[in-house]
């Protein structure tokens, strides 16, 4: 079986002063065992006294074993591989720089682990050929990968590495090969494209929109239209009924900002249509980027609502007069339902 076990880094330790990510292990006497996560695991320790610079009430409240956080090191045994470790000497500047650098280094792992488990090969050859060079010429190997993404002969085919062997007279001879092989090429950018591929956001706003002049149904439709073409090529946007009076907004795009913005222009347009024809529109959420777990939530919602309200039109016994606007066809108007 292949070895997938290796540091995230070229250095073997880090140095005095960085501030790295770690793992709480065990609880001792003195201190806290850990395990320095970019550094295939090593072990280091953190004092009970580089725990706060505040009074201690509870160990457990501040070290939690198997929590991630960022500790700054202090000192490195670079004979035994040891770390002493402290958490009071962490800003929370540094807290997230180092957080936001774990981030990427952990998704350049994970994409070089898989490449290596696909091709049966070992992972740390495949970090001293290619990741620790994008390391050492682009700041991040995530960098990197993030150009590998629209090109990747541009950025792989430049990457070499000495090979020395025994030549025919007894010598040894460095050679210079390419680092990276058409099957490694292959595997690398499937991988990478498969996960660093941007993805487009979601975004959305929630509305109660009402109209109860005559026609009022055609004035909420024309809204509906204004708010459509309040979209374009890169954010189109689309609007739902969920069930009077509420209704929703959507739009998917690559730009958070410019999502935002177009949405906000929909709504806008359809708040100015609905009153022109003394109809009044409340925004209930702003626009704001959803995630699918609440998308597919709030759709949930939308379902049962529905099926609620079936069942209320379904009882025969009901005499309570229906004064809302009921759901809009907008099969003829081309509008997304």
């Amino acid at each position: 079986m292949p070895n997938l076990e290796c540091r995230m880094y070229e250095a073997l330790l880090p140095e005095v002063g960085t501030v790295v990510m770690i793992q709480v292990k065990r609880l001792a006497d003195l201190g806290a065992y850990v395990s320095l996560l970019e550094y295939n695991n090593i072990e280091g320790m953190i004092l009970y006294s580089e725990l706060s610079r505040r009074r201690i009430r509870s160990i457990p409240s501040l070290l939690r074993i198997g929590r991630q956080e960022p500790a700054a090191v202090i000192r490195v045994d670079r004979l035994k591989a040891y770390v002493d470790l402290s958490k009071s000497r962490v800003s929370p500047d540094d807290a997230r720089a180092c957080e936001a650098r774990y981030g990427r280094s952990k998704l350049v792992h994970s994409i070089m682990r898989h490449v290596a488990d696909t091709l049966h090969t070992d992972l740390e050859p495949l970090y001293h050929r290619i990741a620790w060079p994008l390391y050492r010429t682009y700041g991040h190997a995530f960098d990197a990968f993030k150009l590998i993404v629209a090109d990747p002969n541009a950025i792989l085919d430049g990457l070499t590495y000495h090979l020395t062997e025994p030549g025919p007279d007894g010598n040894e001879v460095t050679k210079i090969l390419p680092a990276v092989t058409p099957e490694i090429k292959e595997a690398l950018v499937k991988n990478i494209r498969m996960r660093m591929t941007p993805q487009p956001l979601k975004i959305r706003a929630d509305i109660d929109m009402k109209c109860f002049q005559y026609d009022g149904v055609l004035h909420i439709k024309e809204a509906m239209r204004k708010a459509e073409a309040a979209g374009n090529d890169d954010c189109p946007v689309k609007i739902k009924l969920v069930a009077a009076p509420l209704y929703v907004l959507t739009t998917q795009t690559l730009d958070k900002d410019q999502g935002i913005s177009v949405l906000n222009n929909a709504v806008k347009a359809c708040s100015e249509t609905i009153e022109k024809h003394k109809g009044k529109l409340v925004v209930k959420e702003a626009p704001r980027v959803v995630s699918e777990r609440e998308d597919r939530l709030f759709m949930d919602d939308i379902e049962n609502l529905k099926t609620a309200n079936e069942e209320v039109d379904g009882d025969e016994d009901s005499e309570e007069e229906d004064t809302s606007m009921g759901e809009v066809d907008l099969t003829k108007t081309g509008a997304d339902m």
